[in-house]
């Protein structure tokens, strides 16, 4: 497959696929003309480069993720780790959304004067704090 051809079966730029080619996360396999060329099962290393991402991987934990052999090394711990911190965000992002709903509807005349308001913005001052802090 050429590379226009994978772009168009993956959905995945053109130049996304060259980024990717110098990261060593695919390769190709020679060129026909200029157009570099794949094996069709490319298509599927991509699908699995947009799973990680999509679960929030680095490119960098992606390609860790690929052993020279054909086959992809994942990290079940590496995994189970990263739906640890999934669950984390989601149960901030969960408490966020739920805060914002209530200051929407709060009959408080000011938002500054609802109790629950002012813990959600207790909340994300420390944790702006804490994020300084690490750095």
């Amino acid at each position: 497959m050429d590379i226009s051809e994978v772009a168009r079966a993956s959905g995945v730029p053109a130049s996304t696929l060259r980024f990717y080619e110098e990261k060593g996360l695919i390769a190709s396999v020679g060129r026909r003309g200029l157009r570099r060329t794949f094996e069709p099962r490319v298509v599927e290393r991509l699908a699995l480069i947009a799973l990680g991402r999509a679960a929030g991987f680095s490119l960098d934990e992606i390609a860790r993720m690929f052993a020279t052999e054909r086959r992809p090394r994942i990290d079940r711990q590496l995994l189970s780790g990263k739906a640890d911190q999934l669950d984390r965000t989601i149960r901030k992002l969960t408490a966020m959304r739920d805060g914002l709903r209530h200051a929407a509807a709060c009959p408080a005349p000011s938002h500054l004067e609802c109790p629950k308001f002012r813990r959600l913005m207790s909340a994300a001052a420390s944790g702006a704090r804490r994020k300084k802090s690490a750095r």
